[in-house]
């Protein structure tokens, strides 16, 4: 019988089961403050794969570099798919496990079997128009973005030209919810009470069920409409290159695209900030010589949004790690902890402005996400466009301070507090291509009196009527 000594003691490496380990809890305090510590713990105590709790329900929690890749690579070794879950099979998940309902809605990211490929080909059909920078409609989706991100700058100046804003609140979390109204081509504002919605289900409240179920149904809705009259849109896009769609099987991946790129593009605009201007100099200079894209690529391998991936499952008793996981049973990718994996780390370069491409985040394989590029975009228009409207910004408290929520699969910051000061005139970097076109400006921005009546920007004008200057 092989064994191996760790930190925490002798692991048996051959009948060593997942059900028998009494794993710890994962989702603790400590998580939320410092996960880094807790999954140098696990590293020192397992080696590479570690079993952990998530509330209440037992999992494998890939913390490797090699081992991460060895499981996103391998799609028949490691399918998605909760029907290749032998524990859910068994019937030993609760049927009120919190984690359930996220991973219940069956779409594309958590799909497993012969439909998704058929379903992945189509989405990339779909997404295409909006990533190729050759086609006019990512031109027309980039000048949408600049022209959301300037009418939220621009709410923001109503409480002065200089103050105190949250800018996860009134722009990070906003902006890529706009983006995505705009991508499933909800008509004008009518889409607000759905991104209110999204809010609720991302955030996990008391009322994130009956949100769920409004959100659903608005989507079911909007998906009928564009198999009536179809546009010029995602849904219009994916159901061209997938007819057979059943309209709420298009619901359910409409639930993702807004559900991901609101909360992964969010945190992503806001920890890039949060980079620049907490004033490491190497990410100062890449900044300065334009290289927005390549700021966000060292944020993304420091502080990943997506944590940790959507479970997937032993096809068959498979080494990994110092532990034999079963067949059946549910491994969890941490790509934050693989990036913090010496074997990676220390590989490197920490003083240049030019970073590896060999992170994670967009996970790896043939399931690598298909909206990287769409999500990429959005957040580096973004945030280029907040250092060039603002002249002065700074942290208005210590970055050590800032307050983060966790989950199970995100991490980003629940609140951004700053200090600005607004451009008198906006600079532009040269050669720049992100200024929206007026008729883009008008036909993406609806009127005054809309506005008005949103309820996405009443919350946002009640931000700044709760703020205060500096």
């Amino acid at each position: 019988m092989d064994s191996q000594w760790y930190d925490g003691g002798s692991v048996d490496l051959q009948d060593t089961g997942l059900e028998t380990l009494s794993p710890e809890p994962l989702l603790t305090r400590d998580y939320e403050t410092r996960p880094s510590l807790v999954y140098e713990r696990l590293r020192r105590q397992h080696g590479p794969v570690a079993p952990v709790d998530l509330l209440g329900v037992p999992a494998w929690l890939v913390l490797g570099y090699r081992e991460a890749l060895q499981v996103l690579q391998d799609d028949e070794g490691w399918p998605k798919g909760l029907e290749n879950w032998r524990a859910r099979s068994e019937g030993r998940v609760p049927s009120d496990w919190p984690l359930g309902p996220s991973l219940e809605v069956n779409h594309i990211l958590i799909q497993g079997g012969p439909g998704y490929r058929p379903l992945r080909t189509a989405w990339d059909a779909a997404l295409k128009p909006f990533q190729d920078p050759r086609h006019a409609q990512a031109k027309r989706l980039k000048s949408a973005v600049t022209a959301y991100a300037d009418e939220l700058i621009t709410l923001i100046g109503q409480g002065g030209t200089t103050g105190v804003a949250d800018l996860s609140a009134q722009f990070s979390r906003p902006l890529p919810l706009m983006v995505a109204s705009h991508l499933l081509g909800f008509p004008g504002s009518q889409g607000d009470d759905a991104l209110m919605d999204m809010w609720r289900v991302l955030d996990a409240g008391p009322d994130a069920e009956a949100a769920l179920e409004r959100l659903l149904a608005t989507l079911a809705e909007l998906a009928a409409q564009k198999l009536q009259k179809p546009g010029d849109d995602f849904p219009s896009h994916l159901l061209a290159a997938h007819p057979d769609l059943s309209l709420d099987h298009l619901a359910r991946e409409l639930f993702m695209l807004l559900g991901m790129t609101s909360d992964h593009v969010g945190i992503l605009i806001s920890n890039t900030v949060v980079e620049v201007v907490s004033g490491e100099s190497s990410v100062r200079a890449s900044l300065s010589a334009g290289m927005v894209r390549e700021t966000m690529n060292r944020v993304v391998m420091r502080k990943p949004p997506l944590v940790n991936f959507v479970p997937r499952f032993a096809a068959r008793d498979t080494p990994l790690g110092n532990y034999t996981i079963r067949a059946g049973d549910p491994v969890w990718v941490s790509s934050a902890a693989a990036h913090a994996d010496p074997l990676f780390a220390d590989h490197v370069a920490s003083g240049t402005a030019i970073s590896t491409r060999a992170h994670l985040s967009w996970g790896a394989g043939p399931r690598q996400c298909p909206a990287r590029e769409l999500a990429s975009t959005v957040a580096a228009v973004a945030a280029g466009r907040v250092f060039e409207r603002f002249d002065h910004l700074d942290l208005a408290l210590p970055a050590d301070q800032l307050p983060w929520r966790s989950s199970p699969f995100m991490r980003g910051l629940r609140s951004l507090p700053v200090r600005y000061e607004l451009a008198a005139t906006p600079a532009r970097r040269a050669g720049t291509v992100d200024d929206p076109a007026p008729e883009v400006a008008r036909e993406v921005l609806p009127d005054p009196s809309a506005r008005q009546r949103s309820s996405l920007w009443r919350y946002l004008t009640g931000l700044i009527r709760g703020g205060s200057r500096a």
